[in-house]
């Protein structure tokens, strides 16, 4: 394993845990040559799902991608980074679960609203307006309106 900061190839695992649902195993390494610590997630490789575009494209899903979207969305927000593994370990569960070999792009992106939803109301609502392609305010003020919406029931 490389270290992110200074690139050397050597370090020592300190702290090693499972996750809750036992899918993952998180590993706090210290770099042998700069000692800056970092952490590394374990995951065991499964079927590779494909995930279908719009356009009829096919990609493999990656969990990579579904992080960077929630860490924009969640930017100068209050949710650890920890939180978004967890988020993206349990919307990837979902989809294996839920999918044998493809799902449809529309799909993982109202999983991952849904989860956002219940993580921070304001990187929903960044989530959405990307995601859902807003062209005006108005579709804007029509999301925020659901979002009050379901607050008072």
């Amino acid at each position: 394993m490389k270290c992110p900061y200074c690139g050397h190839e050597e370090d020592k695992v300190v702290d090693s845990r499972s996750s809750q649902e036992g899918d993952a195993i998180r590993r706090r390494r210290e770099c042998l040559k700069c000692q800056r610590r970092y952490t590394t997630y374990e995951h065991i490789e499964g079927v590779s799902l494909m995930v279908v575009k719009k356009d009829g494209r096919r990609e493999s899903f990656d969990r990579k991608k579904v992080l960077s979207g929630l860490v924009k969305s969640c930017e100068k927000r209050p949710i650890s980074v920890e939180k978004l593994e967890e988020t993206v370990d349990d919307i990837e569960r979902t989809l294996q679960r839920n999918f044998d070999k493809e799902v449809e792009s529309v799909e993982v992106g109202e999983l991952i609203m849904q989860r956002l939803g219940k993580l921070d109301q304001v990187a929903y609502v960044r989530f959405a307006s990307v995601y859902r392609e807003f062209k005006d305010v108005n579709q804007f003020m029509k999301e925020l309106k659901q979002i009050l919406a379901k607050e008072r029931k």
